[in-house]
């Protein structure tokens, strides 16, 4: 699954040593990665392009700088520039491979491997937090980071609470119906209006308060497309930084087939069987006809999934 970092060490014990995050902070073969208004520095080789470390900037404080954990045994540190001038901005660029530039995550993220892909994802996620949450919610005290960058804290001793990254849960799911002696198996795809054209994908939504993530999922279907669902059975998790969603895949069995969309949410909504959903093309492909969500999504995991069980 994209942006799942099943090779790097999180290493939380090292988070709370000051003297060892020092010490790898200090280290000549530590990577550090920059983040510039959300978007990651990038060689773009050919066929594939690659995420690009930088040795330490000279104006970075181990304050500003967030521990991812270890590759293998490479550290490596994470760090926001969106507020460097031009002239710190074009010293990163000038550290890097030749041809390196900032580009948006959700454009090069379907060409990365899964490895670059990943840990540029948490130091999106990280960063971004950090470039938002710099104010106590409580007293509205100025916060310091902590625990290599993954805990905010506030320095009025008469408040003194923690802030940590923020993780949204949202569902997403493939709804199915079976095979009956009319109708082959078809599942249930619909598209948003600010999609490329053409772009269809599973039905999503944010978790709410005091909710199950299986009454999310019959309760979003439900509210976008009237169906009604049940038998909700968990399927994949994938991590999505846009900015700071966990998305968590499902498959539900529909219980209803008449669609009413809400077209506060859907432009459109279908029901669509295997063959027809093999003659799609891809998000950001050049073709004209109907389009699957892109390819580093769960979404497209989800209807692939689906495609390999009917």
């Amino acid at each position: 699954m994209h942006y799942a970092i099943p090779t790097l060490d999180r290493a939380d014990h090292l988070r709370k040593d000051d003297d060892a995050l020092e010490q790898m902070f200090n280290d000549s073969q530590t990577r550090f990665y920059p983040v510039y208004q959300g978007d990651s520095l990038i060689q773009p080789n050919e066929p594939v392009p690659v995420s690009v470390s930088i040795c330490k900037p000279t104006n970075l404080d181990i304050s500003r700088a967030i521990f991812l954990g270890l590759d293998n045994t490479t550290a490596c540190f994470a760090f926001s520039c969106s507020e460097y001038t031009v002239e710190q901005l074009q010293h990163i660029i000038d550290q890097a491979p030749n041809d390196s530039k900032f580009v948006n995550l959700r454009t090069i993220g379907p060409l990365l491997n899964n490895h670059e892909g990943s840990i540029l994802a948490y130091a999106k996620a990280l960063t971004g937090w950090h470039d938002t949450i710099n104010f106590c919610e409580h007293c509205g005290s100025s916060l310091t980071a902590t625990g290599g960058g993954h805990v905010k804290k506030c320095p009025d001793s008469g408040c003194a609470r923690l802030q940590f990254p923020r993780t949204d849960p949202a569902v997403i799911m493939l709804v199915e119906r079976a095979a009956t002696a009319d109708s082959p198996a078809l599942c249930l795809l619909g598209r948003n209006q600010n999609w490329p054209e053409g772009v269809f994908s599973t039905l999503a939504g944010f978790v709410e308060p005091g909710e199950s993530l299986e009454h999310a999922v019959m309760r979003e279907v439900y509210e976008e497309s009237r169906i009604k669902t049940s038998n909700v059975r968990y399927l994949a998790s994938q991590p999505w930084p846009f900015p700071r969603s966990i998305m968590l895949g499902f498959i539900a069995t529909a219980d209803s087939t008449d669609i009413q969309i809400d077209p506060h949410e859907l432009e459109e909504a279908h029901w669509f069987s295997a063959e027809q959903l093999k003659d799609f093309g891809t998000w950001g492909d050049e073709s004209d006809g109907p389009k699957l969500p892109r390819s580093d999504s769960i979404a497209h995991y989800l209807i692939h999934h689906w495609l390999d069980s009917v």
